[in-house]
């Protein structure tokens, strides 16, 4: 283990006892990681902003129950999950084309103006519903397996691996035709 690692592990377990201090200095460590695959999994800056508060919020109630199976990190990026999830079921199956259109724009804007490119598959991504978008980032961008997803989308293994396996066919499709390529031809 590297010196980071052990002062990481020593952290954790500080903060699992109840050290205020500690906990703190986790969460501040894990805050841009957690705000980008927000952002990333959103597509919406207030939401991902929103959530990843939340999460903290979350992460200081529960932090007796880490039972460091798994990264911090990893565990905060679960329960962000879990809690982006929820909101997509209260708030329905209806998308809402032109908020989500107009929060799309922000982020792009913000990206243009930080000079950071913006590629053309996260916006093929974006197109996606929230629960093929969220299967696909966890496995293609954060590398997790598809049974650590099925556990905290509590949906079943076999569902995960269709919506990344059509998922990703449709981005495909529309990666290929935004390129003015035509699939099945050669």
């Amino acid at each position: 283990m590297s010196t980071n690692e052990l002062e990481a592990s020593a952290q954790i377990r500080l903060a699992v006892r109840g050290d205020t201090k500690a906990l703190a200095s986790l969460l501040h460590d894990h805050y841009a990681l957690l705000y980008k695959y927000m952002l990333k999994i959103t597509m919406n800056k207030a939401l991902a902003e929103d959530l990843v508060q939340e999460t903290m919020l979350k992460a200081i109630e529960r932090i007796g129950t880490f039972q460091a199976k798994a990264k911090f990190s990893t565990w905060l990026i679960s329960i962000a999950t879990r809690l982006y999830m929820d909101e997509m079921r209260r708030k329905g199956r209806e998308r809402k084309w032109q908020s989500d259109e107009q929060a799309l724009q922000a982020i792009r804007f913000e990206a243009a103006m930080s000079r950071e490119e913006w590629p053309s598959a996260l916006d093929a991504l974006a197109g996606l519903p929230p629960d093929v978008r969220v299967p696909i980032m966890l496995k293609h961008y954060y590398g997790y397996s598809y049974e650590e997803i099925a556990q905290w989308l509590d949906i079943p293994l076999g569902t995960v691996r269709s919506r990344l396996h059509n998922g990703l066919s449709r981005l495909r499709k529309e990666l290929n035709d935004d390129d003015g390529t035509q699939t099945g031809t050669k």
